[in-house]
């Protein structure tokens, strides 16, 4: 069972004072074997909610597609968004309930309601709100960094730059992480949109961490 859940990969989200920054990299794995080099790991579930993945990936599929699904009901049916403690909960509540044949997953879920949450969803349910997280395998060698460089009110061309050094140095360390760096921003104005990768890449050389 340890085996088959050493899916290893790293994912971290960050909240300012009115935005949240995600961000993963792409290397799918199994134990030692790198399945795939593209895999995408960060989505967006609705205008102003995304979640990122770790752990299997049929599991992580599957619920993501289950939360898409919820929260396009619930917009359609209440023309606002669902808001996303209520996001983190819905998914709380289909993992514990799933806890005798559970998913093997890690979850982050942030996103903007009246104003910005981040929340980590374990396997067995477990939801707790923070305001920087990571999980995966790769999440000691990012708390690193977060732990040093996060503070309370950071603008989001910051928390861009700390994700990239953060995952970048998990790069480094995990081999189940590597890849291009995901990143995303929801914020009030244009809700929820990906950094572009040539963006990423000439950040990447600005500050100068090994890719």
């Amino acid at each position: 069972m340890n085996e088959v859940m050493s899916t290893g990969t790293t994912t971290l989200g960050m909240v300012t004072n009115d935005s949240v920054v995600m961000a993963t990299e792409r290397r799918v794995t199994m134990e030692n074997f790198i399945v795939h080099k593209d895999g995408r790991k960060l989505h967006r579930i609705d205008d102003y909610a995304a979640m990122t993945i770790a752990g299997l990936v049929g599991d992580a599929q599957v619920l993501v597609r289950y939360m898409k699904a919820e929260l396009e009901l619930y917009r359609l049916q209440r023309k606002f968004g669902m808001p996303i403690e209520a996001a983190a909960t819905l998914l709380s509540n289909i993992l514990n309930q799933s806890k005798f044949y559970p998913y093997m997953v890690q979850i982050l879920i942030g996103g903007i309601d009246t104003k910005p949450h981040l929340f980590s969803v374990d396997a067995a349910g477990g939801s707790v709100e923070d305001k920087y997280v990571s999980t995966g395998s790769g999440s000691p060698f990012v708390y690193g960094v977060l732990e040093t460089e996060y503070e309370s009110g950071l603008k989001v061309d910051e928390l861009i730059d700390i994700a990239i050094r953060a995952i970048s140095a998990a790069k480094q360390r995990d081999s189940a992480s590597g890849g291009m760096i995901d990143i995303a921003v929801i914020d009030p104005k244009n809700g929820y949109h990906d950094v572009p990768e040539q963006e990423v890449m000439d950040r990447i050389k600005k500050l100068k961490v090994k890719f």
